[in-house]
């Protein structure tokens, strides 16, 4: 075991190379002799060996190194003169934000004789990191909400910090909106909408949404406009931060196993996805045309598209009047069993994520409503996810296994799935992941900033304690799993008996592929 550690320490860079000439041979006995001699003899093979593998990298990087130009040229040309703006505010931002740092370093320094640990990072820290990516705008505050959501790829502390980037956006100027909405429409904006609130609804980091009456038919909307120049900014930003992760696995090549520029094309592409409302408007008619063809529009619904009042940047929907799932005072006021409503998300969301070409994959307390006439509405379909047979099969054996605690099941549940390595699970492993997290689940909150960050907080444990023994989430199966720990806090609010794993009125698993409408 020693020749092999050493042999693996060698070869990986960790241990300092010894030249052959430097070796023991001792002379003094033929047994020794042989025994250095040998040992200097197969030392010699491994730093060669090493030194093979040194160029082999050598030379990887050569033949990479052209295509790492052309793409940094071609991404270069795709930015444009934008990029030199960005390029500005960017050092605005970083000279803004280092002067904190400077300052509360000085401070820490003074009082205590020395600088903390975070303080230590300098902006590299989660908290500076943080109110960097904040000051750099919209595109930088959408990927701290990425780094928030996403514990399976991130620190805890980084998930932590970023929390904050839940928080609500400032809003853009009335003035603004109508000039986008003028422009976008074609016409005058009285000629469409009778009536227009100048008080947004709602202000995200990329869209704001303001109240709405149709002109002649009186019917109530929602307008969801993009903010302005957040596209161009999206695009410079993240061809920036595409360029950086290229660099770094060039510069890096172990980088590489962790597929970071697959996650950062991946976020790239969410991220321009979401400013594109015209996808947006499809997700919301795929889901209604799956509520309509099984049946469910007494159930629950989505907002009505306008098509002839959308573009782009421009999403119209029928206003919905409802409350969240968390408001159990208004709940209790609508229905008189809230379990009842609670069942029926649960079932319309479980059909969908076969049944559906796409599912709602960001379902906290904002998005999923309890109308005023008692059905369930499902708003905002900027954030989907797509969910391969594969998976969900090995998903609902999973789920099956957690409800009857049959934990070989779920360790080979999770092999299926790709959440190990290796085809040999210890099923303790899955005892620990399952059983853990529920010691620290909390109320649920009705303040939805709170609500985001506590459904974080206890994912990050679960994803915590399944680390600790090996385990890689697949990034379908976080997905999945975030939309369930929602729906239990649902379930701890409205109907504390129920288990949603057990309860037969629940069809968690069922023959849902058999009735895929799509296929």
């Amino acid at each position: 075991m020693a020749g092999i550690s050493v042999f693996r320490g060698v070869a990986s860079g960790r241990l300092p190379l010894i030249p052959h000439y430097q070796l023991p041979v001792y002379t003094s006995g033929s047994t020794r002799k042989l025994k250095y001699g040998a040992n200097k003899f197969a030392l010699f093979a491994r730093y060669s060996q090493s030194q093979d593998i040194f160029t082999a990298r050598l030379q990887d990087s050569i033949n990479n190194l052209p295509k790492l130009v052309e793409d940094i040229v071609q991404t270069s040309i795709n930015t444009g003169p934008r990029g030199a703006l960005r390029l500005v505010q960017g050092i605005q931002a970083v000279i803004g934000v280092g002067s904190e740092w400077l300052a509360d370093a000085s401070k820490t320094a003074n009082s205590s004789g020395g600088l903390a640990t975070e303080l230590q990072l300098g902006l590299l820290s989660p908290l500076y990191l943080r109110k960097l990516f904040e000051r750099m705008g919209a595109t930088y505050i959408k990927l701290g909400q990425f780094i928030a959501s996403a514990p399976t790829l991130f620190p805890p502390e980084y998930v932590q910090e970023f929390q904050y980037c839940f928080d609500r956006a400032p809003s853009v100027p009335f003035q603004e909106i109508q000039a986008i909405l003028r422009e976008e429409l074609g016409k005058p904006i009285d000629t469409v909408f009778e009536y227009l609130d100048p008080t947004p609804l709602a202000s995200a980091s990329i869209a704001q949404v303001h109240g709405a009456r149709i002109r002649g038919t009186q019917e109530d909307v929602v307008i969801k406009v993009l903010k302005p120049g957040i596209e161009d900014v999206l695009v410079a930003d993240l061809n920036f931060v595409y360029v950086v992760a290229r660099l770094l696995e060039f510069l890096s090549p172990d980088l590489s196993r962790a597929s970071l520029v697959a996650i950062v094309k991946d976020i790239r592409e969410s991220m321009l996805e979401e400013v594109d409302f015209k996808k947006e408007a499809t997700n919301v008619e795929s889901f209604r045309r799956y509520l309509d063809a099984m049946g469910l529009t007494r159930q629950a619904t989505a907002p009505k598209v306008y098509p002839q009042y959308s573009t782009r940047r421009v999403l119209t929907m029928e206003r919905l009047y409802g409350v969240p799932l968390t408001d159990l005072n208004s709940i209790n006021s609508l229905v008189s069993n809230p379990e009842t409503s609670l069942i029926t998300a649960l079932n319309v969301w479980f059909g969908s994520l076969l049944a559906c070409e796409s599912f709602h994959a960001d379902v906290h307390a904002g998005n999923l409503w309890l109308l005023r006439d008692g059905r369930i509405g499902f708003l905002d379909f900027g954030i989907v996810g797509r969910i391969s047979p594969k998976t969900w099969a090995a998903m609902e054996v999973f789920l099956a296994s957690l409800a009857t605690e049959e934990y070989e099941s779920m360790a080979s549940s999770l092999i299926d799935m790709g959440a190990t390595s290796t085809n040999d699970l210890d099923s303790d492993i899955i005892v620990a992941a399952a059983r853990e997290p529920s010691t620290n689940a909390t109320a649920v909150s009705a303040n939805l900033v709170v609500d985001e960050r506590q459904m974080n907080a206890l994912f990050l444990d679960l994803v915590r304690v399944s680390e600790s023994y090996g385990l890689r989430f697949p990034r379908e199966f976080a997905l999945l799993m975030k939309q369930l720990l929602y729906f239990d806090r649902y379930t701890r609010l409205l109907a504390p008996n129920l288990n949603m794993l057990r309860d037969r009125r629940i069809n968690i698993v069922s023959n849902q592929r058999s009735r895929n409408i799509y296929q």
